[in-house]
């Protein structure tokens, strides 16, 4: 009998491509081979980014299709990305498919898509294939999605997403209330660009409720509330620890520079503060000045991954005379192998823009967080982390909406000062550690969802 053959298809951002191939590994180590669908601009970060000696696992392979964009457009405007791709990426994907099934004991056998990207679900209901949606962020993020026509009916936000009034909005207990400004279509991009994003969010949503299944990387114990409003999501994360993934993490769109791991092995343990705000997040130059004299003045070690697009020309925009004040305590790189970082026994706390994935493995290594969100989803993670697990705080701005180098040392000092941020992060790293090993509920999910794939 042929191994089942499965296509992933992740939404083109490093949040999500990174956790559908840590599932990818999952499925490729109990017997399925993975094609594994970047965008053509995607895929060329990837590829460019492994290591030397550094391979995809056997049973995945790479491949790409075009995401209907020109090549000097920029990826991170995520309006034009989200009205490009419909146009071009599901009739690629349907070629795809008819081609892989030229070739005998090929067939693919189940589509898996990113639940932030449709249409291949959609692809594959017409090709009669089976599918399933993964959904790669919290749970109370479906949750949002799937209450929008109950927003329109009570006068939340109107037809096209737009909120009617500024209010906090809560769809159960244990999930974090949400503002209304601050929905995930209308923090992405101001203006016609919301538009384009909510409806392409509608058409998902839709196609996620016909995937014949649905699968979550998250934990029932981290969000019981947000599941409890899904009742058909299935929760198989954290996926990191179901992998325990040794190595670079795969995937990544940037070199990782791991000269960062033997400077942590000189620091103190439990002393460093980790700063690092994803793939997206860019600053001004104030803000940016502001953070590192904030750094500055804590008078503590700390690892600030500075990308070198987080600001335009991140060398020029340091404060003058700052690297040499903070060179034997302060360590600046490009990007970090996070997954190793984050486990270092250095690590005191971890400075993030609370993307789901920073956020579990924030979590799976027990860190208290300091939340610095840029947009999407983050604001829901920020809920979470500071409202109802209660391991992290937030930033206050200032009239001009500056988080001032004063406000970052006062919640630095204040996080680092109450034992009672760790205690709690820890018990959430046991919860998160239980539910991955054998016999519980998100390792019982998955072996169920692979014995339903290799059906």
């Amino acid at each position: 009998m042929s191994r089942p053959h499965i296509l992933a298809v992740p939404f083109p951002a490093q949040g999500h491509v990174i956790p559908l191939l840590q599932l990818s590994l999952c499925l490729v180590k109990h017997g399925c081979r993975v094609t594994f669908v970047n965008t053509e601009y995607n895929h060329k970060r990837i590829i460019d980014a492994l290591q030397e000696n550094d391979s995809m696992e056997d049973g995945i392979h790479l491949v790409s299709v075009p995401d209907g964009m020109e090549p000097c457009e920029d990826r991170n405007d995520i309006g034009r990305l989200c009205d490009a791709m419909p146009k071009v990426m599901p009739r690629r994907l349907e070629e795809l498919i008819e081609e892989i099934n030229k070739v005998e004991d090929e067939n693919v056998t189940c589509v898996i898509a990113d639940g932030n990207i449709g249409f291949p679900i959609e692809v594959a209901e017409k090709m009669n294939i089976k599918k399933a949606a993964f959904w790669p962020v919290a749970a109370a993020t479906l949750a949002l999605f799937y209450n929008i026509p109950k927003m329109i009916d009570d006068g939340i936000i109107d037809s096209n997403g737009t909120p009617i009034k500024k209010q906090m909005v809560q769809f159960a207990h244990s999930v974090p209330e949400m503002e209304s400004s601050k929905f995930t279509w209308v923090n992405i991009d101001g203006g016609l660009a919301h538009k384009t994003i909510f409806s392409f969010i509608c058409r998902n949503t839709k196609a996620v409720k016909v995937a014949d299944t649905l699968i979550c990387n998250s934990t029932y114990e981290f969000e019981p509330g947000a599941f409890n409003l899904i009742p058909n999501m299935l929760p198989i994360g954290p996926l990191l620890l179901s992998n325990q993934l040794q190595g670079n993490s795969k995937g990544s769109f940037w070199q990782e520079d791991s000269s960062c791991l033997d400077w942590l092995d000189q620091q103190q343990p439990n002393s460093v503060i980790y700063v690092a705000f994803g793939s997206i997040t860019v600053l001004d130059e104030i803000q940016f000045q502001e953070l590192a004299q904030g750094l500055e003045l804590t008078n503590r070690p700390f690892l600030w991954v500075v990308r070198p697009d987080i600001i335009d020309d991140a060398n020029e925009a340091f404060p003058e005379g700052f690297r040499d004040r903070v060179a034997n305590r302060g360590q600046m790189v490009g990007w970090t192998p996070q997954q190793k970082v984050l486990r270092h026994p250095s690590i005191a706390c971890f400075f993030s823009h609370c993307g789901w994935n920073s956020t579990l493995e924030g979590l799976s290594n027990g860190l208290p967080f300091l939340c610095w969100p840029y947009f999407a989803d983050q604001f829901i993670d920020e809920g979470y982390i500071c409202d109802i697990w209660q391991v992290g705080l937030r930033f206050k701005r200032d009239e001009s909406g500056i988080i001032t180098r004063e406000e970052i040392k006062t919640k630095i000092d204040q996080i680092l000062g109450d034992e009672k941020f760790k205690a709690r992060a820890l018990k959430l790293k046991k919860a998160a550690m239980e539910t991955v090993k054998e016999g519980g509920l998100s390792n019982k999910n998955l072996n169920n969802f692979i014995k339903w794939i290799k059906a």
